[in-house]
């Protein structure tokens, strides 16, 4: 059997050394169902752009106006001509009036355009990051129960959330980023050209020393951004251990030795994070230098043209303001940078995510089981977990029929458990068969098999929310069928006797509820699917023995067709099986029925004898 694929967050030296690396691009395909929105915010975020340089090409016609310059030459002149001329029309003399109206509808329309991008592009980002989170929450149910075991479930949280909502980020500010540097450096780039090419190539040879900073910024601040998205992963995944065993920690007054945990794995953050910084911190200088040098050339290259009558006073006023709108982007591309680098990293660990595939899947000729289980067959059945190479299971055979009970016990690690484990297909045996009504399970879908199926585990597990809405998981039911199933499980007594009965809140993992109880209300959610095989695991451990024996008459009395497969440590859970199978070390090592067994006196009778105290009184 291999091993399920991890959530990986390392990357080839070729990924290291990439600007934007190659996970973000795999957002592009969850756009696409939402192309009108993303088609209309990138129009709206152009002609944006195009409103936000015309009140400094008004300002400047208002400059020449007031300066009273005449001078109609080259492109700006024209500009400036043709407008006067469409203008007089309509408010006589008084230009200053029309400039005045323009800059301010100028700044009207930019506020238009930049609300619908703005809108546009945060619900697309919004719906994106939902139907990404969807895709990665499917692959993580899909997974196997084995995935699990192995990983911390903060880490996994923090995928989900933190990872997800940084690629929002992304789709929201960095697309609307990207759109206006492209438009607004290309824009305002030819407008600089047609007004004075000579201003512009001042300005542009200084921008060339950009582009190396960007690009050493850029591949040396990626890896530090996937280890401090790694240490967000390590926070929460401590945290959630902490805030989970709160009473195991202060029962042990472990609070300072936790308290260090989680002051590591942050010191782990917030050395990345500095480290980071430090980079960033070094790029953005650089950036303002390149900025000042541009602009002092221009400032005196300027001067020395506007007295050579090569451009106007409020040319250069338009020149200057137009060069500042389009210097801009070149600060927002630092930060862009810096966001796409976070956005990678979270890209990593989330695609990982949905990528995940599991290893136990349906055959491609597998059939649906028709009807209830009749019979389950173990068949010489080895198994060794992954990584380990002691085996746990040593050629298992046993069969229970319909209405049959089964018992199985043995010492800790015998590999009771793994058994059940193996029926409900956590796990895939490595030699032998699995048989459901005589066909090999692995040739049975899982969904039919598990709907027939009702499971109790050793650690009962109950969901945030109300009793009712544990014991009816994941299926509907009248109530006469749920009082049905509390009666069997012996939980309508204690149900009864709380305040909001069986609307009462459990808490998280049913912490409200004793050991008891809550495998009560667990026993009750299996039973309510009314299966034709019942498994339990340990499932008794947490009741009296007055409340077991109820139980247990009530499943004899309702059993019917139904099998049951039990795990037991108490061996008066399991005495009226039809046949018990005694394990050490991964085998069987005698069966029978209870009294058999006693007589046997081997493994089983030994530990009747301890548990019911004969070994003490002989």
């Amino acid at each position: 059997m291999t091993g399920a694929p991890s959530i990986s967050t390392s990357g080839t030296e070729d990924e290291s050394t990439q600007i934007l690396g190659r996970r973000i691009w795999r957002i592009l395909p969850y756009i696409k169902p939402y192309w009108r929105r993303a088609s209309v915010g990138i129009g709206s975020n152009a002609l944006a752009r195009f409103s936000d340089l015309l009140p400094f090409v008004f300002i400047g016609f208002a400059v020449d106006y007031y300066s009273g310059n005449d001078d109609f030459s080259g492109f700006y002149g024209a500009m400036r001509e043709w407008l006067d001329e469409s203008l007089f029309p309509i408010i006589s003399d008084n230009l200053a009036v029309g400039y005045g109206l323009l800059i301010f509808l100028g700044f009207a329309s930019l506020a238009v355009w930049q609300g619908l991008s703005e809108y546009c592009w945060q619900t697309l980002g919004y719906k994106v990051q939902h139907d990404i989170r969807m895709d990665a929450t499917h692959s993580l149910i899909r997974m196997e129960a084995s995935y699990y075991d192995l990983r911390q479930t903060g880490v996994l949280m923090s995928v989900l959330s933190a990872d997800v909502n940084q690629l929002e980020d992304v789709i929201s500010d960095s697309s609307t980023s990207i759109i206006r540097i492209i438009v607004t450096f290309f824009t305002a780039g030819l407008l600089l050209i047609l007004m004075s090419w000579k201003l512009a190539a001042v300005l542009f040879c200084p921008m060339v020393l950009i582009f190396p900073m960007v690009y050493f910024f850029s591949t040396r601040v990626q890896r530090k951004y996937r280890k401090q998205r790694e240490s967000t992963g390590g926070i929460s995944a401590v945290l959630e251990n902490v805030i989970s065993g709160i009473s195991v920690v202060q029962a042990y007054n472990a609070q300072r030795w936790e308290s260090e945990r989680v002051g590591h794995e942050s010191a782990e953050y917030r050395n990345q994070a500095i480290g980071a910084s430090k980079d960033r911190n070094r790029f953005i200088p650089g950036i303002y230098a390149v900025a000042g040098l541009a602009f002092g050339l221009l400032v005196s290259v300027g001067g020395w043209l506007m007295k050579d009558g090569e451009i106007t006073t409020g040319g250069f006023v338009t020149f200057l303001l137009v060069m500042t709108r389009m210097t801009m982007p070149l600060f927002i591309f630092g930060m862009l940078v810096n966001q796409l680098q976070r956005g990678e990293a979270a890209a990593r660990r989330v695609f990982d995510m949905v990528d995940l595939e599991p290893t136990i899947i349906d055959n491609p000729d597998s059939v649906e089981l028709q009807g209830p289980i009749e019979s389950v067959q173990f068949d010489d059945v080895h198994f060794t977990y992954p990584n380990t190479e002691t085996p746990v299971l040593n050629g298992i055979s046993f069969k229970v029929d319909a209405g049959g009970f089964i018992g199985i016990m043995g010492h800790t690690g015998a590999g009771k458990s793994t058994i059940l484990k193996i029926l409900l297909r956590y796990y895939e045996p490595n030699r032998g068969r699995v048989l459901i009504n005589g066909v090999d399970i692995q040739d049975l879908t899982l969904e039919s098999v598990r709907n027939h199926l009702g499971f109790v585990s050793q650690d009962p597990f109950l969901f945030y929310g109300t009793i009712r809405d544990n014991v009816v998981y994941a299926r509907s039911a009248t109530d006469e069928e749920l009082q049905k199933a509390l009666d069997l499980a012996g939980a309508s007594e204690f149900v009864s006797g709380l305040e909001e009965t069986i609307d009462t809140m459990v808490g998280d993992r049913g912490v409200k509820l004793s050991g008891g109880q809550r495998a009560r209300i667990s026993l009750a959610r299996a039973l309510l699917k009314t299966p034709s095989l019942l498994v339990l695991d340990e499932a008794s451990s947490a009741l009296d023995a007055e409340t077991e024996k109820r139980i247990q008459a009530n499943l004899l009395e309702t059993g019917g067709s139904r099998a049951t497969i039990a795990v037991a440590h108490r061996l008066s859970t399991i005495r009226n099986a039809e046949e018990i199978l005694s394990m050490v070390h991964g085998a069987v090592v005698e069966r029978g029925t209870h009294s058999e067994l006693v007589d046997n006196n081997g493994v089983y009778s030994s530990q009747w004898a301890i548990q019911t105290g004969a070994l003490e009184e002989e």
